[in-house]
């Protein structure tokens, strides 16, 4: 949707219940609109005839009121919304952080100073207390009581337009309610995933990859906390999918202000929450006014017993100085303004059982150790296993396997072990001993260099852990773009017992394993007789007996990524937490990965065989597709230091092949505009290596492109992927120094294809249009990009025209047209 034209007539002259039956209305129609043009799995087309009847009551309620017919009104567009690019959204006035302190005598430094800038004493000082909402930063525009535009924080001065989406959420006013609105209001405020909602939410997911697993189906995306759902809900592509997540959002502030004549705003904080609300905006019902050190600590304790019994997540208190005067008389910093301060909770302390300390190998090959620990919740969330830096570090703190350990968040994100709590020892406790050899692969450890506390696995070709990463860079975007090969894929090919620990810990704890031929679990009994730090050790000999042991990897190098088969695949076991409501079990799954499970009969007769699933055969497929990428992803793809994207489509411009790239001395390859010295340098260096040219032998082998046809050697393909056009021709710089916007659907590039025809020509992709923007290609459901370009009268091409211009650059539109 794009901003709305100014209304006919004042919308405060329209009764309150039209204007809310408006934007409901508004919601249902482009709900349905998504579902049906967009085929969104969690919502259901409605029937035509209801569709048409909620479009002609909205119709006749704009006949009724004209000043609601705007022009993102549904009655005013046809089909269903584009997918959202997140063009640049500059503010009206900055988007500030907050000034962060974490101590009650901080919170009193600054409240001091507020005194003796304001010259009212602390105790009379009315300030506004607030929980500080842990979400995402939202900017709301208004005009004439009209929302026409919602932007992300971005740096404070410009942020992302998620209009779109934004409008999706219900809580969100898309007119504003009551009188006397401003001209022009941004209002400030943060959107949230509700906590009960996450919960729900994440359920249904996981009850869904239930199923999802056993058809062999891709699973679904689990959250890892409210925060980062709200903010991966509000910036997807598609408002439709924003529409299927139940977010909300709350206002605390306003930004630019431009009154309608003869209107007065609120002279305190306070008073502006009372107006939000009274227009409909939804603002926080913990909000207080304070005065004096007892009433903020007051207000500190209480949310700090009750931080997790909340609509949502907060990570401390924002105090504001209530006077908007005298807000404006203080100012700001370059970076947080001098009349708010946010406190922030210390992380939450917790104690539970140190059941082992592994090592887990990094991606550099740094190895660290980590405590298994009985799962607990910590700051919002359960974990079982917390960082202990280095072998150094575990001995500084004294920890042994078996102790009763205190735990906390380091910054309410990373769990921490402290230390001991030695009283709570009953002599069965163990000291760690730091493994000489990589847990992963085996080889010796070894401090990088004399002196370096950390010790480093040296075998950087084939060490499961080292290799996990590459592979999940392999399969990235910015490399071969394989969508079924991502982090969970790569693990699962490299080092499929990487979760193992965790799960034994559970085991160890009482938990159940369940597997294809049933649950197992120690005896209660059993469990009560052992120590501790015995009880690892008897849950290893109960695998053991299952004859569960450490599986051999799929993949022990990149070398062999194109030449896997089904076959390959089929036992491939992972571990996985049984999740209930949200939370662990306690119990274990370990089940195939790439196949679907086997089903057996009461008698143990196998009544369905085990198959690939729909994950490894379309895997497999991208694989074999992934072979034609251009030249460029190819580079990516081999994990260079420091070649990444535009690098790497500078060589592959330049040389056009892997055997040019490979005769090149570090001073042609440095010569190359975007690469320099140090890339130069990077490239020989790789090439020293055997195992690396191996890497560039078996992929040729296996058909992956090490040339870019059309570049001294053969014709180039214009997107990359089957059905697009192609041309004899070499790509060549024929749109140096253009700027391209493409906006809608091309039946022959997809977006990102489109972008990467674009820059190989040597033209700058842009996402927004504006007067110095060269061409618009406009495809189906263009939507406002092209309104734009018409407007700034740009030269606008369709498909066909966009052809012309990438294998010919503007010579060859300017000659199709006159044709």
């Amino acid at each position: 949707m794009t901003a709305s034209s100014t209304p006919q007539a004042p919308l405060t002259a329209i009764p309150a219940a039209a204007r809310s039956r408006w934007s409901e209305l508004v919601r249902m129609i482009e709900q349905a609109r998504d579902a049906y043009y967009n085929a969104v799995e969690s919502q259901s087309p409605v029937s035509d005839a209801h569709y048409d009847r909620l479009y002609r009551e909205l119709e006749e309620l704009e006949a009724a009121h004209p000043a609601l017919a705007r022009q993102d009104s549904p009655t005013r567009s046809v089909g269903g919304r584009a997918t959202t690019d997140f063009a640049p959204a500059p503010h009206h006035e900055r988007m500030y952080s907050l000034q962060d302190v974490f101590s009650i005598e901080e919170v009193q430094d600054w409240a001091t100073r507020m005194a003796v800038e304001t010259g009212v004493p602390d105790d009379e000082a009315a300030m506004t207390a607030e929980v500080k909402i842990d979400g995402l930063a939202i900017a709301l525009t208004y005009e004439h009581g009209a929302l026409t535009r919602a932007a992300t924080r971005g740096d404070g001065t410009t942020g992302e337009d998620v209009t779109g989406n934004v409008r999706t959420i219900a809580s969100v006013p898309l007119i504003l309610a009551g009188q006397d609105h401003p001209e022009l209001l941004e209002v400030r405020g943060e959107v949230y995933f509700p906590t009960a909602a996450f919960h729900e939410f994440n359920e249904a997911r996981r009850t869904e990859n239930l199923a999802r697993q056993a058809a062999g189906s891709p699973l679904l995306q689990v959250f890892a906390n409210p925060r980062n759902a709200a903010a991966g809900s509000l910036r997807q592509k598609d408002p439709a999918i924003t529409a299927s997540r139940p977010l909300a959002m709350i206002a605390h502030g306003v930004g630019a202000i431009r009154p309608a004549p003869g209107w007065q705003p609120p002279a305190l904080q306070h008073e502006w929450y009372e107006l939000l609300e009274a227009w409909g905006l939804p603002v926080s019902p913990y909000n207080a006014v304070v005065r004096g050190s007892a009433q903020r600590q007051a207000y500190i304790a209480r949310y700090a017993e009750h931080r997790h019994d909340l609509l949502h997540e907060i990570d401390g208190i924002v105090f504001k100085l209530d006077d908007r005067a005298a807000q404006r008389a203080l100012g700001a910093t370059s970076r947080v303004p001098r009349w708010a301060a946010a406190y922030k909770y210390p992380p939450e302390e917790v104690h539970t059982r140190l059941l082992d300390i592994d090592v887990q190998v990094g991606r550099t090959g740094r190895v660290t150790p980590f405590g298994i620990m009985e799962p607990v919740l910590v700051a919002g969330s359960t974990v079982a296993r917390a960082t202990l830096h280095n072998a150094t570090e575990v001995t500084r703190k004294g920890v042994r396997i078996g102790d009763m350990v205190i735990v906390r968040k380091a910054g309410d994100v990373i769990p921490e072990i402290l230390g001991p709590i030695i009283d709570e020892r009953d002599g069965s406790e163990r000291d760690f001993v730091m493994p000489r050899a990589c847990p992963s692969c085996g080889a010796d450890l070894a401090p990088a260099k004399d002196g370096d506390v950390d010790l480093r696995c040296p075998n950087t070709r084939s060490c499961p852990a080292q290799l996990a990463e590459r592979v999940a860079h392999l399969g990235s975007r910015g490399a071969f773009d394989i969508e079924g090969l991502g982090d969970e894929a790569a693990a699962a090919l490299t080092r499929p017992d990487a979760s193992r620990p965790e799960a034994l810990a559970a085991l160890a704890a009482g938990g159940t394993l369940e597997t294809e031929t049933g649950p197992l679990a120690l005896e209660p009994q059993a469990l009560e007789a052992l120590a501790p730090a015995e009880r690892m050790a008897a849950v290893e000999a109960m695998l053991d007996q299952a004859g569960i042991g450490l599986q051999e990897p799929v993949l022990t190098g990149e070398v062999g990524i194109f030449d896997l088969v089904a076959e390959d695949l089929r036992e491939v076991h992972v571990w996985r937490p049984i999740m209930r409501r949200g939370a662990p079990t306690g119990d274990w799954r370990r089940s195939r990965y790439f196949w679907s499970k086997e089903i057996r009969t009461a008698k143990g007769e196998i009544k369905r065989p085990t198959a690939p699933a729909k994950n490894a055969t379309a895997m497999l497929a991208q694989l074999r597709a992934a072979r034609s990428q251009p030249l460029w992803r190819v580079l990516v793809a081999l994990s260079i230091r420091h070649v990444g994207p535009t690098a790497a489509r500078a060589l592959a411009a330049r040389f056009g092949s892997i055997e040019a790239l490979r005769q090149a001395d570090e001073e042609l390859l440095a010569q190359v505009e975007g690469v320099g010295p140090t890339i130069a340098a990077s490239w020989r260096s790789w090439l020293e290596v055997d195992w690396h040219r191996e890497i560039l032998e078996r992929w040729a082998a296996a058909g992956v492109r090490t040339a870019d046809e059309g570049h001294a050697g053969g014709a180039h393909t214009l997107a990359g992927e089957a059905g697009a056009q192609e041309t004899g021709q070499p790509a060549g710089r024929v749109l140096e120094g253009l700027t391209i916007v493409v906006t809608g659907s091309l039946e022959g590039f997809t977006r990102d294809g489109a972008k990467e025809a674009i820059i190989e020509r040597g033209g700058k992709a842009a996402g927004s249009v504006s007067k110095r923007t060269s061409y618009v290609v406009v495809g189906d459901k263009a939507g406002s990009k092209e309104a734009k370009a018409r407007e700034l009268g740009l030269t606008i091409l369709d498909e066909e025209g966009f052809v012309a211009l990438l294998a010919g650059g503007p010579d060859a539109v300017e000659q199709a047209a006159g044709q």
